[in-house]
């Protein structure tokens, strides 16, 4: 059998749990959720109020009543991109400085989705910001387009203004996938760094804009205070934090276990882990002090709840920066941030929970099902590999499995050549499906990890079943 129970699981059972019992859980899930639902909806609403409150406050201080001719209109227009666009750049650090809230929320593969698709607008509003303004200028001096902005380069403020604004290309053109594949996470990363840079160094060019953002208006106040939002957030949730946690908890390494070729687990010791408050199936940010690991922050999941003394990540050799994580010592101090995700319980909205994990996907899968209170019946467990070297912590999974009472199922064989399937193909001919895998699909919550493209098709066929979008759990680290 391809799709069978594996040996560690043996003895799972399919019993239902009591309906009655469950019933109060699952209504009290659906109301966590909506709730969650409608905290997302407020901050999506926050996120487009807060551009369009920019130009209201452009508007009701007059910005239409400099608009006298062609020249007026075209500079207004100029002004009006210019205040969305940064007002996009600063909603998208906010979205990428971590707070808790959007974590709990929306999830921060989510929150740094909308951080990536606006980063293409903003970046055009400011480009015709520039190309109004100067056009605009332009024709009210009567000069052309060139003259004009040799002239404005040498304003007060307007040669910070132009640095800013090639950062902020440098920054989206290597956030492009195609561009991005071609540097190492590190470079790519540093790069990104520059859309702070960008946003700093164009700030007195806006501040001294006369009557845009004149002294003492409530425009000047209200950006000011956008400002202080996205960077003080930026300060506190991704540096000031993590230093604190860091130094209070104490975390070093305790000791590496190989798991597989080129699979470690690494154990951490520390003070009082527990109060991380560590949800099974979450993330950390983790940033190892050795002279060959500490400019490199991996984000890993835990493969095991924390204790009060103890953690545990286990990490696959994906490149150089993972692969230097085998050979770290123990007593290396560890620094976190996090924990992050909301690839965890705390997500579900249904009765039964289903859960497909291929390679190293395996570790958030574990954690969540360490964590979850199950009864017998409620889950189903599906794992996944080319072969039986992929079976990391599978013998994990199934004594979890087994003192649940889950269904625990392997399915291990190569995937058909020129079809796209997350099955194997003795799978796929015996016409095994994903609701013949889970009967009870559409009263479930599925929870999905591994490889990107494996994880797409999973969904796909997910989605395709009938099941919807709030039932559908990915965590996904390439932001």
């Amino acid at each position: 059998m391809t799709v069978r129970q594996p040996s560690t699981a043996t003895g799972a059972t399919r019993a239902r749990a009591p309906r009655g019992a469950a019933a109060p859980v699952v209504r009290a899930r659906r109301i966590r959720t909506r709730r969650r639902l409608r905290a997302a909806d407020i901050l999506a609403t926050l996120l487009w109020t807060s551009a369009a409150i920019a130009v209201a406050l452009y508007l009701s201080y007059g910005g239409l009543s400099y608009v006298t001719d062609v020249a007026s209109a075209v500079s207004a227009l100029g002004i009006v991109t210019g205040l969305v666009g940064t007002d996009l750049i600063l909603v998208m650090l906010v979205l990428a400085a971590r707070i808790p809230f959007i974590d709990r929320t929306v999830g921060q593969d989510v929150a740094m989705a909308q951080h990536r698709r606006l980063g293409k607008p903003a970046l055009y509003l400011i480009l015709a910001h520039g190309v109004l303004l100067t056009a605009g200028y332009a024709l009210s001096d009567g000069s052309n387009v060139f003259a004009e902005t040799i002239s404005l380069f040498n304003t007060p403020d307007m040669a910070s203004a132009y640095l800013g604004v090639g950062l902020l290309v440098a920054v989206v053109v290597s956030s492009l996938v195609a561009v991005r594949r071609r540097f190492p996470y590190e470079v790519w990363h540093a790069i990104h760094l520059l859309s702070y840079a960008a946003v700093l160094v164009a700030l007195p060019h806006q501040l001294s804009a006369g009557g845009v953002l004149a002294d003492g208006t409530v425009q000047r106040v209200y950006w000011l205070a956008l400002y202080v939002l996205a960077f003080g957030s930026i300060g506190w949730f991704r540096f000031v934090v993590p230093v604190i946690r860091s130094y209070r908890h104490a975390i070093t390494v305790s000791g590496i276990e190989a798991i597989a070729p080129g699979v470690v687990s690494i154990h951490l010791a520390g003070r009082h882990l527990d109060r991380l408050q560590t949800a099974g199936g979450q993330y950390a940010i983790w940033r190892f002090w050795t002279g060959g690991t500490w400019w490199h922050a991996h984000p890993i999941s835990f493969s095991a709840v924390p204790t009060a003394t103890s953690a545990r990540i286990t990490v696959r050799d994906l490149g150089a920066g993972s692969r230097a994580l085998a050979s770290v010592r123990p007593g290396t101090r560890v620094s976190i941030e996090g924990p992050y995700g909301l690839f965890t319980d705390a997500a579900r909205t249904s009765p039964h929970l289903a859960v497909v994990a291929a390679g190293i996907g395996i570790t958030p899968i574990r954690s969540l099902l360490e964590h979850s209170r199950l009864t017998p019946g409620e889950a189903t467990v599906l794992l996944r590999g080319t072969d039986d070297s992929q079976s990391y912590l599978w013998d994990e999974v199934g004594a979890l499995s087994r003192t649940a009472g889950s269904a625990i199922y392997a399915m291990i064989g190569p995937r058909p050549r020129g079809l796209d399937t997350w099955m194997s193909a003795e799978a796929l001919s015996a016409g095994v499906t994903i609701s013949s895998v889970f009967p009870r699909l559409a009263d479930s919550d599925l929870y999905v990890c591994g490889p990107q493209a494996w994880t797409d098709l999973v969904v796909r066929d997910a989605k395709a079943a009938g099941l919807p979008d709030r039932q559908i759990h990915v965590e996904r680290f390439d932001w």
